[in-house]
């Protein structure tokens, strides 16, 4: 029955352009300028209505007064970018449910925040994290980790809002650029002048509009190709629910390399990176942090199980007549958007909530970036440097959230020549995650390493990742698994056949190409273990230096800088931070 339908809507929309069958009107239109209308409001009302004292501790914390749901809904809607609403179930649909364990680490990275790295933020009063990396290390690691945190934020803000604004582009036929700048505006707005309180309660509201857009494809969907079952017999059939044990080092996607490459890569993102970990010390106690970070787990698995599961639905529904094959969409990242303009196209007003869904997810991963990234710049490389004022601090860091919006606006024009978007996260990633998480990994978990252990660490990862995403870019093909065209219309079939003997690779063809085995080569490592190899590097460098070289003269270890589960473990003196007892009693002598 699902073959005869598929056909039935291919034939139908075979004289349609490629990528144009997504289409708005009047009340999609209405829509989303209503949640970005919401979004802006929610600005206004924080940056004039109900504004705080002009302190950064209010800006960027809510003077650690914020509520724990909230935080929690704030969380799961950053890590839901608009990366993820548009790529993931493409990913799911090309590749099959390898990914999926990416989802399913966060039973492990929550208890691994709230007992080994949350309660040392909180014992050290600590609310910037790469305050502890002077703490623990020195100021020198803080200030290279803080400019590789910067250095991320750079390669990655473009694509944060470029990807949703190229679906919109798609559906309307506006310019991706002006749609660009326009939404970007529109953030740049609430969290200039609302701070991390419009942030967050934004957050809540485009979390609400993902929740219900996400789920209700996926459950639409399944209901259209003939139920939860049957989306799994077909997806069982087509190979897209066969899970790759393999430990082969350059396959594209293991069970072993997205589950551990995951739990490195939330850890070091959810954890231990400043956009996340600011919201986290903005509650007021560790019990608060603990329970908003449980809450997190349980959304981000809800929410992220329906993304993955529309890309076995979507696969499930074209897996006879592929869109990609037949000419319809023109890339895999485009994918989407056609498959909802299928499923729910014809539903009052829901393609404007998908796109809305997007968008919301961008704004919530563009709003947290931009806002920490103000302030660790603000705090790390100015801050020194003038003589601060409250008042003058926060002007600094709205300038840059605003100078911030327009780098934005103008890495576009770089975005938009990127294939494979998913694949440049990890790689830009890569370089960066697996070194972060190490060196924190190393400070709280490992007594003996000091700072210039952890210096050479921290530069030997990146300089090794570096070399191997570079020389590698270009290099790595991965087949996608097959998919069929057996249902398409006859004259499609013929226009199809033609294509495919063209261009193979971009259409998505099944031809396979002879195997060559030439050795395993490290340049040949899948993006998968890329975080996984930032990490080791780091720790075999960085423990390898702790005994080889000696610690400075004035570095002395405070066992409250390590975590709580090996601080049992650790017999040191903490240094007296007050005048002995008895010298506070004894008069001095008369002379």
């Amino acid at each position: 029955m699902s073959s005869l339908s598929n056909a039935t809507v291919l034939a139908t929309a075979a004289t349609v352009v490629p990528d144009s069958q997504f289409v708005f009107n009047g009340t999609d239109y209405g829509v989303f300028a209503l949640v970005l209308s919401i979004s802006a409001a929610i600005g206004v009302y924080f940056g004039f209505f109900a504004k705080g004292e002009d302190t950064t501790e209010e800006y960027l914390m809510g003077g650690k007064r914020m509520k724990t749901i909230p935080i929690a809904i704030s969380l799961v809607a950053s890590q839901l970018s608009a990366i993820s609403i548009m790529t993931i179930p493409a990913e799911m649909y090309a590749y099959g449910i390898n990914w999926f364990f990416n989802v399913v680490c966060m039973v492990v990275v929550v208890p691994l925040l709230n007992y080994v790295v949350i309660p040392v933020f909180y014992n050290n009063n600590i609310t910037n994290c790469y305050e502890y990396l002077e703490m623990r290390f020195s100021r020198k690691v803080r200030v290279l980790q803080t400019f590789i945190f910067i250095m991320t934020m750079f390669f990655m803000l473009p694509i944060f809002i470029f990807l949703p604004s190229l679906a919109f582009a798609q559906v309307t036929g506006f310019n991706v650029h002006l749609i660009n700048t326009v939404v970007c505006g529109i953030c740049v707005f609430y969290t200039m002048f609302g701070g991390i309180k419009a942030v967050v309660w934004t957050d809540v509201i485009q979390a609400a509009i993902m929740v219900a857009s996400v789920v209700l494809v996926g459950v639409m969907g399944a209901h259209r190709v003939g139920g939860f079952f049957e989306v799994l017999r077909i997806a069982g059939e087509g190979g897209r629910l066969d899970i790759n044990y393999t430990f082969d080092l350059t396959t594209r996607s293991t069970i072993w390399n997205t589950f551990i490459s995951a739990t490195m890569m939330w850890s070091g993102y959810v954890g231990l990176n400043q956009s996340c970990v600011q919201r986290i010390v903005s509650l007021p106690s560790l019990a608060h942090a603990r329970r908003s970070l449980v809450l997190f787990g349980f959304g981000f698995i809800l929410i992220m199980f329906f993304n993955c599961f529309t890309g076995i639905v979507m696969y499930s529904r074209f897996h006879d007549c592929d869109p990609l094959q037949s000419g319809h969409v023109s890339k895999v990242d485009k994918m989407v958007p056609y498959f909802v303009q299928d499923t729910v196209g014809n539903l009052w007003g829901m393609p404007g909530v998908f796109i809305s869904c997007v968008f919301s997810a961008a704004l919530s991963t563009l709003s947290a970036s931009i806002n920490s990234l103000g302030g660790v710049v603000y705090f790390d490389y100015i801050k020194p440097y003038i003589r601060h004022t409250e008042h003058r601090a926060n002007v600094i860091m709205k300038s840059f959230v605003f100078f911030s919006g327009i780098y934005c606006i103008l890495g576009g024009l770089v975005v938009e020549n990127f294939n494979s978007i998913l694949q440049v996260i990890y790689s830009i990633g890569g370089m960066s995650f697996g070194s972060t998480c190490g060196v924190f990994m190393l400070g709280m978990l490992v007594p003996k390493a000091h700072g210039k252990a952890a210096l050479i660490g921290v530069l030997g990862s990146i300089a090794c990742m570096a070399t191997i995403v570079t020389l590698s870019w270009g290099r790595n093909h991965y087949d996608p698994l097959p998919t069929s065209t057996s249902a398409c219309p006859a004259s499609l079939n013929a226009t199809i056949t033609d294509f495919s003997t063209a261009s193979p690779l971009i259409l998505g063809s099944t031809t396979e190409a002879p195997v060559v085995d030439k050795g395993f080569s490290l340049l040949d490592l899948s993006f998968n273990w890329y975080t996984v190899a930032g990490f080791i590097i780091t720790w075999i460098l960085g423990i390898a230096m702790s005994f080889i070289l000696k610690s400075g003269a004035d570095y002395k270890l405070d066992p409250k800088l390590l975590s709580p589960v090996v601080q049992p473990f650790v017999h040191y003196k903490l240094t007296p931070s007050e005048e002995p007892e008895q010298f506070k009693l004894e008069k001095p002598e008369k002379v």
